[in-house]
């Protein structure tokens, strides 16, 4: 998955869900120039507000490592 996908799921999701970008970045204690950036998919926005906003949005994400060993 790239930030392009994450970006794509949290926008649909936040539709879905009735909420503007402005209450996302306030419930989720980010700006709104975040959300913006994230939805558009910015490869540089950071990993701990990323998922604050998933968590904000109820929006799972799994890590499955790799099989195997080194």
């Amino acid at each position: 998955m790239d930030s392009k996908q994450i970006g794509h799921i949290v926008r649909e999701t936040r539709k879905r869900l009735g909420v503007t970008q402005q209450v996302l970045a306030m419930t989720s204690g980010s700006g709104l120039r975040f959300i913006i950036d994230l939805e558009k998919g910015k490869p540089t926005c950071q990993i701990g507000k990323v998922l604050t906003v998933l968590q904000t949005l109820g929006i799972k994400l799994d890590l499955i490592p790799p099989s195997g060993g080194a």
